[in-house]
């Protein structure tokens, strides 16, 4: 499978695996766990998203009694987690608000959870999950550096944000900002247009999609741009997921989904996106079919 270079540190196989419904999953036992994880790394996909809310506050640990158990897997992958969102659940059900975190004393307070949880000793690529609007950029910046420093966190990026969002937090660091998790999709498609997308293929920073199925709104229904995947599927002998997959990878921004099921047979079909012939005007009978009119 491609890898996409992020920084000098850093190489992400083109396919993540997304792992915020594995709490959803009816089985997850360790076996099962390591089953999905072997699903992925047999088609080339090392490359595991996490973050510390994900299950309400469980999925990190989850994870981790199968890194515990298989010790040879840790070395296969690149794991991803994220922090600074405090919501009324889980080990925060005392909490008074939901809100953002990203004083240094809940970043690193999150890290070392997060170690503990997954059985690590380091964060491959950790990013601040949403944007703070009660940010001190430099406090937050130097809590991120010092955790590369420390060697517990590789690379450090960001999810969610706003461009000028981006340049605040960086202009308080000394390690750049890898990459930025936004959400993307042919239902979720503003990041091409409103300057989002744009922001980091200037920067040469390749961002990552997050519900890159619309949340799974694109796997049902007969809609229009249902009906254009459907088109492409036929001719390429795919299912509808697989396409909309190639539609995100098309873009000249080497876009990296993350993908996120709990059904092995679908996880061991992620490369077919690969399959999908993917120009520029089946990429745009795709845009044009999710606008609901001819591009202006």
């Amino acid at each position: 499978m491609e890898r996409v270079t992020l920084s000098k540190s850093l190489d992400l196989s083109r396919i993540v695996y997304g792992m915020c419904r594995m709490v959803d999953d009816a089985d997850s036992s360790v076996k099962h766990v390591e089953a999905k994880i072997n699903a992925c790394l047999e088609q080339g996909i090392t490359s595991f998203d996490q973050a510390d809310i994900y299950g309400d506050y469980s999925a990190e640990a989850i994870l981790g009694k199968t890194l515990r158990a298989t010790r040879s897997l840790r070395a296969k992958m690149e794991i991803i987690t994220k922090c600074d969102i405090v919501t009324p659940c889980g080990k925060y059900s005392g909490a008074r608000v939901k809100y953002y975190d990203t004083s240094a004393a809940h970043i690193n307070s999150s890290v070392e959870a997060s170690l503990t949880n997954m059985g690590n000793e380091h964060i491959d690529l950790l990013l601040i999950h949403r944007p703070d609007p009660f940010m001190d950029h430099n406090e937050t910046g130097d809590a991120l550096d010092a955790l590369v420093a420390a060697g517990k966190v590789g690379n450090i990026g960001v999810s969610n944000f706003k461009p000028w969002d981006c340049d605040l937090l960086q202009s308080g660091m000394k390690n750049p900002l890898v990459t930025n998790q936004i959400e993307m999709s042919a239902t979720a498609h503003e990041c091409l247009t409103n300057g989002d997308l744009a922001y980091h293929q200037k920067n040469g920073q390749h961002v990552m999609a997050w519900s890159p199925l619309g949340g799974g709104s694109l796997m049902n229904g007969n809609t229009d741009v249902m009906k254009a995947m459907d088109a492409v599927a036929r001719k390429n002998g795919v299912d509808r997921a697989a396409v909309a997959v190639a539609w995100i990878m098309a873009h000249p921004a080497k876009v990296l989904p993350v993908m996120g099921t709990n059904n092995l047979k679908r996880i061991a079909g992620l490369r077919d996106a690969f399959n999908v012939e993917m120009d520029r005007i089946t990429w745009f009978e795709i845009y044009t079919a999710a606008l609901g009119h001819e591009v202006a």
